[in-house]
This record gives structure tokens, sequence and C-alpha cells, in this order.
């Protein structure tokens, strides 16, 4: 009898190789990220399909901002037109869109609709849609820490209290599954300060493949690796030694 596929409750996927699409193309690098946008509404409808509870993308780094200017323009207005153009097709597939990052360094009208389009699926019950803007997983640790240096402060807790569950309420996506597969395409093996915390215990899936070209064949073809891990937490597969 074959055993049933598992499918992992959250996916973390780094879409790295947009800008090596295009030049192969010998076009601009923005063609490539707008190529990534039509990748990222297949991925997010198979993940829908495969009943994925959270998906999270690493969109935008916080070191991204060290691009030339023009591809980082580029990349905020991509960011604005995806916004724009599918938030109400979100809506009305039943999923709920969040961002996770530090969305202060973005211009006013992108951070307004940001919070626009947090507001509109916020009571959605679908696939949790997580989008890493100006993310970097130092900076969310970071953060965290600050939050309970100023509870300690404010004597609203000890520091005997901090330890790893009152930390991780406190970090983004708290209320979230823990990341149990992280999927970088592009070819490159590191995690490029993306979820430090979050994935301590995922599984890690690499592939060549160029962002623009990942399609649900190669999601699933992630998702049956994933399948064939032994995943321990530390322990061991037989008690027994």
């Amino acid at each position: 009898m074959t055993q049933q596929r598992y499918i992992p409750n959250h996916v973390a996927i780094i879409m790295d190789g947009n800008g090596r699409w295009a030049q192969q193309r010998n076009q601009l690098r923005a063609i490539g990220h707008r190529a990534g946008l039509k990748a990222v509404r297949k991925i997010v409808t198979h993940a829908a399909k495969l009943n994925i509870k959270v998906l999270t993308l690493y969109a935008f780094s916080s070191e991204n901002w060290k691009r030339p200017s023009n591809e980082v323009s580029a990349l905020i207005s991509l960011f604005i037109y995806a916004l724009n153009r599918e938030i109400k097709s979100l809506n009305k597939h039943n999923v709920r869109l969040n961002i996770i990052g530090d969305i202060s360094k973005f211009n006013e009208h992108l951070q307004k609709l940001i919070i626009d389009a947090q507001c509109l699926t916020q009571n959605n019950t679908g696939l949790v849609l997580n989008i890493a803007a100006n993310y970097g997983g130092r900076w969310d640790i970071v953060q965290s820490a600050q939050k309970m240096a100023t509870e300690v402060l404010q004597g609203k807790m000890k520091i005997e209290d901090i330890n790893e569950d009152s930390f991780a309420s406190t970090i983004s996506m708290s209320d979230l599954p823990e990341v149990e597969l992280v999927i970088r395409t592009g070819g490159e093996y590191r995690m490029s300060n993306f979820l430090l915390w979050q994935s301590a215990y995922a599984e890690l899936y690499f592939t060549d493949t160029l962002w623009p070209d990942f399609n649900s064949i190669s999601f699933d073809e992630a998702i049956n690796v994933f399948n064939t891990r032994e995943r321990r937490f530390g322990g061991v597969q037989n008690e027994e030694l």
C-alpha cells in the first residue's frame, strides 16, 4: 500500500534567479522580475490546491537596497503593481495576505497599499500568504529582542521569563505554524538572512531552476523530496541503540 504524501503546513521560498533568467535572454533584469511575478501567481495557486496552510515568499530583502537604484525602483514599482492587480483576486480566493519586514522604509503610498491589502484579507480563512519585504532574519531577531527588553524595562516581565517560547511569541509569524520546508531556487546554497529563527528545524531544498521557470511540477518535486527526509528534531529514529 502506497504511503500517503505528507504536505508541509508551512513552506517558505527564496525566489532567486530572476536577473539571471533575463540575462540568459539578453533582456533587462526588470523583465526577469516581471516573469518572476508570473511564477508567484502559479505557485500561490498550486499551494492553495495542495492545502498548504502557510506560504512565505522572500520578495525583497533588507540587503536588496544595495542593488543599483534603477533595479530597486523597478522592484518597488513591481510590488505596487502586484498589490494593485492581485489583491482582489487573492481576496476572492480566500487568501490572507501578510507582509513581514520593516515597511517603514517604503514610501507612504506603498505603506498604505500594504496596510489596505492586509485589512481587506485579514478575515480570510484559506492560505496565509506571507510576503517578506524589506525583511532580514537578523532584523527580525533584533526587533524581537527589543520588544522583550522594553517589556522588562516597563516591569511587565522579568529577565528570567525570557526563554525560547516567550522570545518566539514576539517574532514575525509567531501566530503561524513553524516553517517545515524552505525551497531556494537559482542554484545557490545559502539562507541569505531569511527566517533564521523560524526555520531552525526546517528541511532545506535547493534547485538550479531559476525562479521564473519554477512551476507546479517543480513544487511537487520539492515536496516529494521533503517526504523522503527523516525529521528527528535532535532525537533518533530508533530508541534501541
